[in-house]
């Protein structure tokens, strides 16, 4: 059984994506970045953006009836190796006992350039 998760926001329907997509026990997230309705929070401060978007991530996934103990694996995608440390610290906060597989990749923009992280995350409810 499919279920899709929506957040609300007016991309998901104009693109035709979902916040998250629950198959069975995997869940899926899609990229989140620190997007609150049509602002951009804490811009310039990787580090707080990051922390948003987990929070964002929790809530998805407690829509699909998971946990961030539930997440297996997590996805970064930062726009400067400046701010790998400061995302991987708000990483570690949130995952540092779950320790999920995690990549981190610099790339050369996000689809805003105010954006400095976008995050991914699977999860898998036993």
């Amino acid at each position: 059984m499919r279920v899709n998760i929506s957040s609300g926001a007016p991309w998901e329907s104009t693109v035709g994506y979902s916040r998250a997509v629950r198959v069975g026990n995997i869940v899926e997230v899609a990229g989140t970045t620190a997007v609150d309705g049509t602002d951009i929070v804490s811009v310039g401060d990787a580090y707080e953006q990051a922390r948003f978007i987990f929070q964002k991530i929790g809530v998805a996934l407690g829509q699909a009836g998971v946990a961030m103990t539930d997440v297996v694996r997590t996805r970064m995608y930062v726009t400067s190796s400046s701010v790998v440390d400061d995302v991987l610290r708000a990483h570690g906060e949130v995952f540092s006992e779950i320790r999920p597989a995690a990549t981190i990749v610099v790339v050369s923009a996000l689809i805003d350039e105010r954006l400095l992280v976008e995050i991914e995350a699977t999860a898998i409810c036993y």
